[in-house]
């Protein structure tokens, strides 16, 4: 198909891989959809995508434009304010040379100028917000956008008041569920298929403080002081940068046969499917597949989050009865360990727990909401 023949969506937002990742799985399903869709990625020269994107192959620009810093008044944000402008010009001159059907933004400082330079020319703008409360990219263009598609019901009450009605909760575009059952995902990990695994994550990248803590716990239980439930075996992944201290450490503890300690999970739906408890953080996408796939968690909030999100986040998932919250500052080996064995021990709550996880989930988002994103563009042509 000739580029004339080919529709124009540009997709923008990043600066983390928490606002990229929805917006490529977002990508891939529209043109899964519609098969003369040709994405155009906009990003930030400071954000993940910067590595990301060009591993793809798709067509994309990277802008000069970064976030405003928290706090320290007006004059700490000003330097932003140049690389903003510079930014929403590039952006202007990009749509002008593209002439897109629709913006769709996802999100972070990354995707601020697509979407401004969207609702200042009228392209129909489409806004997915991953977290329970609302950043501030998605607050300000909410009132330009024609589609609002929000993964927590909390968010909605949270957006500009004219906007709430088009906003819909359609989930994060996340992988879909495995084909694989627990037994054979355990046989694929090379866990036992008996007894309770539990899936320790602190985010792509690993946690130090929560490495920390699990850490603390299993010396603990090797050497007597906490008891380890009967058949539990522990999937930790570590992050890359601390699997070597990890593994060290586990080491100096007996290097216990019952813990597995990886780098990464590359295979994370297998991960999932096995798992009958999970210890996480609760970024958007990490909570939205531990719904997806029913998996009761012990949610660990980052206190260093964007506007407290992870916090708000657990939260609505506490309420809803598919999570329990353990907050990080104060939180001790011992402690979470008494949360770990008593979900351990009680497979009618984690039974509980996990419908009413799958009652929050949204398996098919990505294909959701490529379809409402189908109904903004031209008709395909014969």
């Amino acid at each position: 198909m000739s580029d004339l023949a080919r529709t124009r969506v540009v997709f923008s937002g990043g600066g983390t891989g928490g606002h990229l990742y929805p917006a490529l799985a977002l990508a891939d399903a529209l043109v899964a959809l519609r098969p003369d869709v040709r994405p155009f990625f906009v990003g930030a020269s400071r954000g993940v995508e910067a590595e990301i994107l060009p591993r793809r192959g798709d067509d994309y620009a990277l802008l000069p434009v970064e976030g405003f810093a928290r706090g320290g008044g007006m004059l700490k944000g000003a330097g932003a304010l140049p690389r903003l402008g510079a930014s929403l010009l590039r952006v202007a001159d990009l749509f002008q040379a593209l002439r897109p059907s629709a913006v769709v933004v996802t999100g972070g400082y990354a995707g601020g100028p697509a979407g401004i330079v969207a609702g200042i020319l009228g392209t129909p703008l489409v806004l997915q917000e991953q977290n329970a409360v609302p950043g501030v990219t998605t607050r300000l263009l909410a009132l330009w956008a024609r589609q609002i598609h929000v993964a927590f019901p909390e968010a909605v009450r949270l957006l500009p008041f004219p906007a709430r009605r088009r906003a819909r909760v359609s989930g994060n575009p996340v992988r879909s569920a495995p084909a694989l059952g627990p037994g054979e995902a355990r046989r694929t990990l090379g866990l036992p298929e008996e007894g309770v695994v539990l899936l320790v994550v602190g985010g792509s990248q690993g946690s130090l403080a929560l490495n920390g803590v699990v850490l603390e716990a299993i010396r603990q239980v090797e050497n007597g002081a906490l008891e380890r439930p009967d058949g539990l075996t522990v999937l930790w992944s570590t992050g890359p940068r601390h699997h070597a201290a990890v593994s060290g450490a586990l080491a100096g503890a007996g290097a216990p046969g019952w813990v597995h300690a990886v780098p990464y999970i590359h295979d994370m739906p297998a991960a999932l499917a096995a798992a009958d408890l999970a210890v996480s953080r609760a970024g958007a996408m990490a909570t939205a597949e531990l719904l997806n796939h029913g998996v009761p968690a012990i949610l660990v909030p980052l206190p260093t989050a964007a506007a407290d999100h992870q916090a708000r986040n657990a939260e609505a998932l506490a309420e809803a009865g598919a999570a329990v919250v353990a907050a990080e500052a104060g939180l001790t080996g011992a402690a979470l360990w008494t949360q770990v064995a008593a979900l351990a021990a009680m497979p009618e709550r984690r039974l509980a727990m996990a419908e009413a996880a799958l009652r929050r989930a949204r398996p098919d988002a990505a294909q959701t909401i490529a379809t409402d994103i189908a109904t903004l563009l031209p008709r395909r042509a014969a």
